[in-house]
């Protein structure tokens, strides 16, 4: 069987098309993984609505979507919108659009939901044990999922935030470069959701931290000083924490003509990869300290929601048939 996946966030629309075996575990064999930046949550946070040239930008993204699809002839399609299209009241247009060229109608997913999806997608292609406590964190453009789970039985509690590399930009970081008062401001107004993530999220029984999702796969390129960006170095990268909260301080600040000339660095996330940063500097900090030092390094992988809500197609349990 050959399913397909698209994940629309508030920056990235991304799609995967895969193989799956008839019998047996379900299984994910890429045939063709991709992604684009469309920013369709340009003024969300403020608007509260998509903005016309957004909805053009993602709509023409998903025109691309049909011709491969037509050529790669997955059986079932399955389509997740998360943070930018729960917010956006006019979001009708948006799905509208997509069934007319797709056949099939996005499901909006609540944070819950997002954040079940991406620790399945995480938790298969990382080395743990049965009853390891893995926390997944999901850093993306609007919001920022926080999993807590293991193999045996799955999500444990999950906690979905508003905070996002666009959505901190836009609100608290748009200065280039940032300035020291908007990093603190970030990092202030992250801490108060972080307790909020907190207060569902028993931070103090993750023995295992995996990060996914374009700002921590970059920042873990850039920790890693990659001359490029290189799926197959990233995916199952593991990293000393303080390593890695470095990279982020130096981001954080870093000119946006600088950060367009780090050859890892996909031209659509220079603009908000800074405020990505310290969201994700303040998570690492505020899981050392729950784990009172237990929590000493941090795994990026490139499966997510993606490939969860792929998986979820293969079940039977999302898409088109």
């Amino acid at each position: 069987m050959r399913v397909a996946a698209v994940d629309c966030g508030t920056n990235s629309l991304r799609w995967l098309v895969a193989d799956t075996p008839q019998e047996g575990p379900v299984t994910l064999t890429d045939v063709e993984r991709g992604m684009t930046v469309v920013r369709l949550g340009q003024g969300v946070d403020q608007t509260g609505r998509f903005a016309d040239e957004a909805l053009e930008r993602t709509l023409a993204a998903v025109d691309d979507l049909a011709e491969i699809f037509a050529r790669t002839k997955p059986d079932a399609i399955g389509f997740v919108a998360t943070s930018a299209t729960r917010d956006a009241d006019n979001r009708d247009v948006f799905l509208d659009g997509v069934e007319e060229r797709l056949g099939v109608r996005p499901e909006v997913l609540s944070g819950e939901a997002e954040a079940e999806a991406s620790f399945l997608g995480a938790s298969m292609s990382v080395s743990a044990g049965a009853k390891e406590k893995l926390l997944v964190v999901d850093l993306g453009g609007g919001s920022t999922e926080c999993v807590l789970g293991d193999r045996t039985n799955g999500v444990i509690a999950a906690h979905s935030a508003d905070m996002g590399a666009v959505r901190f930009t836009e609100r608290l970081m748009p200065s280039d470069p940032s300035s020291e008062r908007e990093v603190a401001a970030a990092e202030a107004a992250a801490n108060q959701l972080i307790d909020e993530i907190a207060a569902d999220v028993d931070l103090r029984q993750v023995e295992q931290v995996i990060g996914v999702a374009g700002t921590i796969t970059t920042v873990t390129a850039h920790t890693l000083d990659l001359p490029g960006y290189d799926s197959s170095r990233i995916d199952g990268a593991t990293l000393p924490v303080a390593i890695v909260e470095a990279a982020c301080s130096e981001l954080a600040t870093l000119e946006r003509s600088r950060l367009a000339t780090l050859p890892y660095v996909h031209p659509g996330r220079v603009d908000v990869l800074s405020a990505g940063a310290v969201i994700w500097r303040t998570l690492l900090r505020r899981i050392v300290d729950a784990t009172q030092g237990r929590v000493r390094s941090v795994t990026t992988s490139e499966h997510d929601i993606l490939d969860g809500t792929a998986l979820n197609v293969a079940r039977g349990t999302l898409g088109h048939l």
